[in-house]
């Protein structure tokens, strides 16, 4: 017989009757796999290979009937799809599924963490010995009967996060129970917390990069872009497997193309709300870009959070909150695929398997943003889960230029790569003689497989010095300003640090996108959804960028303020344009241009004056601007009064 495994979902089906002297009695059938699911020191086997979890929460979401399907077809499109995109596993948040979801999981090799239905907190509590507790104990009981012979049924706990002075007694007890009971999975207090002796593994927040609370001191909005960070630290605490809690949590802006697909009990009456505000402020038909451009970095974000999972030795696995939208708790669109299971457009599963698969290629940079007197360098691991080992392993690491062409290859020999993540080499790239800014790729490929992963990085010219030229700088429009102005001539008015709370300050613009949603974390920061802009434009010339935030962008973003530009003209469409919360659908900009006082005015609110050594982006971005103002190509359409503009800041005009 064969064992079960994620690489090798062997079921069998057990037949047994009762015959008499007239024949058949009665018969029963059954559905089994035979594997062992433990816990091995910081890690999980099945059948004595290391497993690591890559899992997303399923939240009973079904927007079409308002209940989860009991059918085998419709689970085995919703776990195809987790499949589809490199996980292995998923956690039913405070529910369990019918039976029809666990067929399917045992035919397609996916890890199931089930739950009792209950979440315990804001209003009641467990362990205070009320009928919440008894429920639990019967419920339990109820699904390992139900469900025990399953060999997807691999872990379980009480329900999510719980409240309750006496919680960790009375959780301890019930794992103990629980393993008396079925020793064939491992038990867990609660996902997120507590974490007490009895459990066989911890379900904690710890290992993410944004905590709740953490706003803009997380790892992704207070450190420069880097993947030189994992969760060994964390890990070091535990003497179990532990598991990541609903990491990622990162935001995407509403398609509204999604609407029509509401046909049953739930309507999209958010989503409407959502639109209708985003056309009050005269943006409707950016709807669709704002969408594509902040899923380009919610992707982003995915991938630094899961990585660094990759990254961190002995790490149990992760659990994602999560691959498809959460339309509770104020609409938390924290999914790469909608309500329905279906893709937003802007990630493609191959994409996504890049970083989430059995087996990840990794690279370890300590910087992203180069200048050309530095060498840039990566270290080469592979994190590999494949259920055996890989032999003779050619792993192949190419420097790719934005045109495609391969500009530097190295290829390290692995005689083998065993379970577990494998230091493979350094790629180094001397790029002292390149002449203009420009963003490379980096792609480490396993020949032979379909293992391959990708970064870019950026490079900068050094020793460049910035050139006004014609164009007149101020961080005030005073009465020299103004005359310039008067005269035809341009004005670059550099805002940052005099936007006034109410015109934008009070905007918390990190580099990552937001966090589950504002509205339910109180106004957590960030609180938009990264830029939009066009590439094409000549403002952009020798600034390398596509039209979404990228982690060039990262230094430009965590030094400035928003300006909302509400009250400025329709016509004002801003070179670099935040994408707000939805709650809002503020119009906002960290650049725009105008015709006003009889001249022609750029106005950017990205700190420009203080430019460090080590701001070689936003030099850079400077540097573009002043070519762009200095050039025919800066010509602004719309008419603006000088006044209103200044209403943006706090400082007065000295006249």
């Amino acid at each position: 017989q064969e064992l079960w495994s994620e690489f090798n979902p062997a079921v069998y089906r057990l037949n047994a009757g009762i015959t008499g002297r007239e024949g058949i009695i009665d018969t029963c059938s059954t559905d089994f796999g035979m594997r062992e699911f433990r816990a091995n020191g910081t890690m999980f086997e099945i059948n004595g290979n290391t497993v690591f979890l890559r899992g997303t929460t399923e939240c009973c979401i079904f927007p079409l009937t308002g209940y989860p399907p009991t059918d085998y077809a419709s689970w085995e499109k919703v776990l195809s799809t987790v499949r589809d995109h490199g996980m292995n596993h998923v956690r039913f948040h405070s529910f369990c599924p019918p039976r029809a979801a666990f067929m399917a999981a045992d035919r397609l090799g996916i890890y199931f963490h089930i739950e009792c239905g209950s979440w315990a907190n804001q209003g009641t509590a467990i362990g205070d010995g009320g009928p919440l507790d008894r429920f639990i104990y019967e419920e339990g009981d109820r699904i390992i009967r139900e469900y025990g012979n399953h060999p997807s049924f691999c872990m379980l706990a009480y329900g999510n996060e719980p409240a309750g002075s006496r919680q960790k007694e009375f959780l301890g007890g019930l794992i103990n129970h629980w393993r008396e009971t079925d020793n064939r999975r491992v038990y867990t207090s609660a996902a997120g917390w507590p974490v007490i002796p009895e459990n066989d593994f911890h379900l904690v927040p710890d290992p993410r990069i944004q905590q709740w609370g953490s706003g803009l001191g997380s790892i992704i909005n207070s450190k420069a872009p880097n993947t030189g960070f994992d969760f060994s630290e964390v890990i070091s605490r535990y003497t179990v497997p532990v598991v990541g809690h609903e990491i990622g949590q990162w935001c995407v802006y509403p398609d509204f193309s999604e609407i029509s697909s509401y046909t049953g009990p739930l309507k999209p009456t958010n989503l409407e709300i959502f639109r209708e505000t985003l056309n009050e402020n005269e943006m409707g038909d950016q709807a669709e870009d704002f969408l594509k451009a902040s899923g380009k970095l919610q992707s982003l974000c995915y991938k630094a959070d899961i990585e660094a999972a990759f990254r961190t030795p002995g790490f149990g696995g992760f659990q994602m909150l999560q691959l498809h939208d959460f339309p509770g708790q104020g609409t938390a669109l924290v999914g790469i695929l909608n309500p329905f299971f279906e893709s937003k457009g802007y990630i493609t599963p191959e994409e996504f398997r890049m970083f989430c698969n059995s087996t990840v290629p990794l690279a370890v940079m300590e910087k992203m943003i180069i200048s050309t007197d530095e060498i840039f360098n990566a270290g080469i691991k592979i994190a590999h889960y494949g259920g055996e080992s890989l032999p003779e392993a050619t792993v192949m690491c190419r420097v790719i230029r934005e045109d495609g062409e391969s500009v530097h290859e190295q290829a390290f020999a692995a005689e083998r790569i065993e379970t577990g993540i494998t230091s493979i080499g350094d790629v180094r790239f001397d790029p002292s003689g390149i002449l203009k800014p420009q963003k490379f790729t980096l792609e480490v490929s396993i020949q032979n497989t379909p293992f391959r992963n990708r970064w870019d990085f950026w490079v900068f010219p050094s020793g460049q010095e910035t050139e006004n030229g014609k164009v007149h700088v101020t961080d005030k429009l005073d009465a020299a300003s103004r005359a310039v102005l008067a005269g035809g001539g341009s004005v670059l008015f550099l805002t940052y640090g005099k936007i006034k709370g109410t015109m934008g300050a009070d905007v918390a613009t990190g580099f990552s996108t937001v966090f589950w949603n504002t509205a339910w974390t109180n106004n957590q920061p960030p609180h938009t959804l990264g830029i939009l802009c066009d590439p094409a434009h000549p403002v952009f010339r020798i600034f390398p960028t596509e039209y979404h935030s990228n982690w060039q962008w990262w230094d430009p973003v965590t030094h400035s303020q928003a300006m909302i530009i509400n009250d400025l003209p329709s016509g004002i469409r801003p070179l670099i344009q935040l994408i707000d919360t939805w709650f809002e659908n503020r119009r906002l900009a960290l650049a725009f241009e105008a015709k006003t006082g009889g001249g022609k005015l750029l106005v950017c609110s990205i700190d420009l004056n203080n430019l460090s050594d080590e701001r070689l982006v936003s030099r850079q971005l400077l540097i573009s601007i002043l070519d762009y103002m200095n050039s025919d190509n800066f010509s602004p359409r719309t008419e603006v009064a000088t006044d209103l503009i200044l209403k943006l800041t706090d400082n007065m005009p000295d006249y």
